[in-house]
């Protein structure tokens, strides 16, 4: 099995065991290295508003998986568990995805940083991540929406 069918492998489980949400959405891990991950969320009749665009909860459910997935998936490459939390949301909506999303995260390296500090000192970190909604296949690389998200980590003993 590839890198990338494992780490969607691993989504779906954790999405049908811990957060049976996420599921619902159907995300896929498109691409996913050391410092970004990218999650599509088809536009389904599950994950449309009453404009046919993507409903605002299933591009939360996006933007909390793919800073989330990204901090789960480098804690597991440290041989680490880690508790995951997000402490505050700041969402900006720039255009109606009216097509399948993309939800991208370039924060990888911030990450690691707060990996490495919670590790170190046994105590919680708290940093804010970026994700950027596209809605490619309509509107290339133009942000649909951009999201801030306090991802919250403690390895855990």
């Amino acid at each position: 099995m590839d890198h990338l069918s494992q780490a969607n492998a691993h989504l779906k489980y954790f999405s049908e065991q811990m957060v049976p949400m996420i599921g619902y959405c159907k995300p896929e891990i498109l691409r996913l290295t050391d410092e970004s991950v990218e999650i599509k969320i088809p536009l389904v009749t599950a994950t449309k508003n009453h404009l046919n665009s993507m409903y605002f909860g299933a591009l939360a459910v996006g933007a909390d998986t793919a800073g989330g997935f990204l901090a789960i998936a480098k804690a597991e490459q440290l041989g680490k568990k880690i508790s995951l939390a997000f402490k505050a949301v700041k969402a900006e909506f720039l255009a109606r995805p009216e097509d399948d999303v993309v939800f991208v995260c370039h924060d990888g390296k911030l990450i690691d940083q707060m990996l490495a500090k919670t590790v170190a000192t046994g105590e919680r970190v708290n940093q804010a991540v970026r994700i950027t909604v596209l809605c490619p296949t309509l509107h290339g690389e133009k942000p649909m929406a951009e999201f801030e998200l306090t991802l919250s980590v403690k390895v855990m003993e």
